[in-house]
């Protein structure tokens, strides 16, 4: 379904339009140009590596490309001969996650982080007159302050003598070449290294109502090119956090954990910002090219994309509870809520700056398209996009009948789509509408449906009591309300019966043997996906006394893979300890309290929610998944994925543009050239796949060494998403393969 253009223009219209608009750069535009995205195929793969590749990034001009693998080597590759200029052996013991070229040096510096938690710094001068098999070179600076896996670098624009190390150990420290090029590996006795600039071992949420009481492993961390004193983080938990650096404490050792400081801005979709026992965490975190923009990839999940500045009228600011608001039916006077002005927009669907005709005709005409879909059950995929093309690309432009209808057919979509948190989609959509029409008898229905999906039976009675009340004669609504009240009564029962059976339960529990898969479960009951950190806490547990969980399991991508045999070669890191162990982290020295603060009780922080989400790859199997934006304008977003592809959407409308095969297993690195239309991708292949606008013509799905054409888009989406659904299940599988393997049980000490 190709019925609408994308929102960059006609190639044409903007070559013509230069010599009237002087103020728009035409070349930012015809960078990423949706008709040049849509030719993308693969040109060539650059061998030279012996594992999987972990990171790639490019020089500021685009003339050089810098990769780390498993091999633990660094390499330097030309853009214009697209081959192999230096090999570094760079002397980690573990995995390259990330590596940078340093601004401002002339390329001659660059820094890499890896497995082994150190911070290498090389001088590539010293590299003239040697072949491409450069070898071994003594690092100019090695920072080994870190006690877990560096997974990120960062540096700001045009400063050469700076960079900033994302650590699982919870922290992010700032590294300054001027002020000593080493440090005594961490825990050493006379290690003192006060480069802290963010202490976290105390900063990660369950949730946002509880107070950050957990290690926060980073997983990611990106300063913005326009206001480099903004810095943004995630990891193992649902929140991205801003940070001014300009408002930080002056930098610290590790000696003792500090409270969080005071961050800027959280971000999270709001539906994923309640789930205390899951295990969704972020694995990318990245501004857009103008800075007023972020952008987060979630384990287990979707990319979303955020406003940084919540005041803009694109995005919303919300608190602990407000999602538990939007599910709750609220009584109305005279049937009749509320109506917020609907500013800039006449009744009769033209905006007051003067929208013509044609455009809204277009909208009505994706309307009907999408209705025709659900009727059919057909298309459901492509009708969703026609209604993202209406509410996303011409919202303003359109009046409140169309937007209901828009908002309450585009709910049901989702519904019959069923892919994962489709029902908090149509959540909200249900929640516009009825702010739009609070007697709208599709927008009550939708919602009922939609919580009854996500099991919440006495929120979806309220909404599905007034349905029958807006529509009497609905026979579906009377039927709704019916079912509802079914389902209710069989939760009861089944309550019920679980409260009556562990009254029974009060045999000793000494000396019983764990198995790993029993541990799993019950730590992974309410997860969501696979977890690389620290586990929730258990419910109901078979423990005397309490007991936590750290399981860190590397599938896909974060360590090696035998390339004969397709036989990963995974690290297992086990750690069991009782709750409170003050002692869980390396130099932890006293335990402040989080939850409360000179007798005042803690106070959730406010929440920037998503603008946009863009659904169809999977991530779960690896934590370096990136998520990036294409091009000097970032009107594009792209994502690699567990199934060998990765997925270009347009920014805007969330419109799907481009699938593309780019790895035998997993993509995890995507990143655009400086200015050319050219990606370089990277996975868990050896190799780096180098793409261009050369296929002949335009195409949604594209192959790479495996085949010129993908089979089918809509299946290998589906296939994803069932993956996103089912990596728990995955999950329980493996510890039970570990379990009658080397690990045997574990008896509770």
């Amino acid at each position: 379904m190709e019925q609408w253009p994308f929102h960059d223009g006609n190639v044409h219209n903007l070559l013509v339009n230069r010599r009237i608009d002087f103020g728009h750069d035409v070349g930012h535009s015809l960078q990423m140009h949706s008709s040049l995205i849509r030719r993308l195929s693969m040109e060539q793969e650059l061998e030279g590596h012996q594992g999987c590749v972990n990171a790639v990034a490019w020089n500021s001009n685009g003339s050089l490309l810098i990769s780390g693998s498993d091999d633990a080597l660094i390499n330097i590759w030309s853009y214009s001969g697209r081959k192999l200029l230096h090999s570094i052996e760079t002397g980690h013991s573990a995995n390259i996650f990330c590596t940078k070229f340093i601004p401002e040096t002339s390329d001659e510096l660059v820094a890499s982080g890896a497995g082994d938690a150190e911070v290498r710094l090389f001088n590539l001068s010293r590299l003239n007159g040697r072949g491409f098999n450069d070898g071994a070179i003594t690092p100019s600076a090695l920072y080994q302050c870190h006690t877990r896996r560096v997974k990120k670098l960062a540096f700001e624009v045009g400063n050469p003598n700076m960079v900033w190390s994302a650590s699982e150990d919870g922290t992010l420290r700032q590294h300054d070449f001027r002020e000593g090029t080493s440090c005594p590996p961490a825990g050493s006795s006379h290690q003192e290294c006060r480069n802290v600039l963010l202490d976290l071992r105390y900063g990660a949420k369950r949730s946002l109502a509880d107070p950050p009481r957990l290690t926060l492993a980073l997983k990611s961390c990106d300063i913005s090119s326009t206001r480099p004193h903004l810095l943004l983080v995630g990891g193992n938990d649902a929140f991205a956090r801003l940070y001014d650096r300009r408002m930080l404490p002056p930098l610290t050792s590790c000696r003792k954990r500090m409270l969080p400081p005071t961050c800027v801005n959280y971000f999270c979709p709001m539906h994923l910002s309640d789930r205390g026992r899951s295990s969704l965490h972020l694995t990318h975190v990245t501004f857009s090219p103008n800075g007023e923009e972020v952008l987060l990839s979630y384990s287990g999940e979707h990319v979303y994309l955020m406003d940084v500045n919540h005041a803009s009228g694109s995005s919303m600011q919300y608190t602990s509870g407000d999602a538990s608001k939007l599910m709750t039916f609220t009584p109305v006077l005279n049937k009749l809520e509320h109506r917020p002005p609907l500013s800039g927009v006449f009744q009769n669907g033209l905006r007051s700056r003067g929208k013509t005709a044609a455009g809204i005709e277009k909208c009505r005409m994706l309307v009907e398209i999408a209705k025709r879909s659900l009727d059919n059950g057909t298309n459901i995929f492509h009708a969703i996009e026609a209604c993202n093309e209406v509410l996303d690309g011409h919202g303003i432009d359109i009046g409140p009948t169309l937007r209901l209808e828009c908002f309450c057919t585009r709910a049901a979509l989702w519904l019959k789509r069923k892919w994962k948190n489709d029902a908090h989609m149509a959540i909200r959509d249900c929640h516009n509408a009825r702010r739009i029409d609070s007697s709208s008898f599709r927008a009550h229905y939708c919602m009922a449906e939609a919580l009854e999906q996500l099991g919440k039976h006495k929120e979806a009675l309220d909404f599905a009591v007034a349905a029958q009340y807006l529509s009497p004669y609905d026979t579906m609504a009377a039927e709704r309300v019916e079912n509802i009240k079914k389902h209710l009564a069989a939760a009861e029962a089944e309550k019920s019966n679980k409260a009556s059976d562990g009254s029974h339960k009060g045999e000793p529990r000494t000396g019983r043997v764990l198995s790993l898969s029993d541990i799993l479960y019950r730590s992974e009951a309410n997860s969501d996906a696979l977890q690389d950190g620290p586990r929730s806490e258990r419910e109901d547990s078979d423990f005397n006394e309490e007991l936590e969980l750290d399981f860190e399991t590397l599938i896909s991508g974060d360590e090696g893979r035998d390339v004969e045999s397709n036989i990963f070669h995974g690290s297992l890191n086990l750690r069991i300890h009782r709750r409170g162990d003050s002692t869980r982290e390396t130099g932890a020295c006293g335990s402040p309290s989080s939850s409360s603060q000179n007798g005042v009780a803690y106070q959730p922080e406010a929440v920037i929610d998503m603008k946009r989400r863009y659904a169809g790859h999977c991530n779960v199997g690896t934590d370096i998944k990136q998520a990036s934006f294409l091009g000097q304008r970032g009107e594009f977003v792209a994502s690699g994925s567990d199934d060998g592809r990765w997925f270009i959407w347009e920014k805007q409308t969330g419109k799907l543009i481009k699938m593309l095969l780019g790895d035998g297993v997993v993509v995890n690195c995507v990143q655009s050239h400086p200015f050319d239309c050219f990606v370089a991708t990277s996975g868990i292949d050896n190799t780096i796949k180098l793409w261009t606008p050369s296929a002949a013509v335009p195409s949604m799905a594209a192959g790479g060494s495996a085949g010129p054409e993908a089979a089918n888009v809509l299946e290998a989406m589906e296939s994803n998403q069932q993956k996103l659904c089912c990596n728990r299940e995955a999950f329980l599988a493996l510890s039970s393969e570990l379990t009658r393997g080397s690990l045997g049980s574990i008896r509770q000490a």
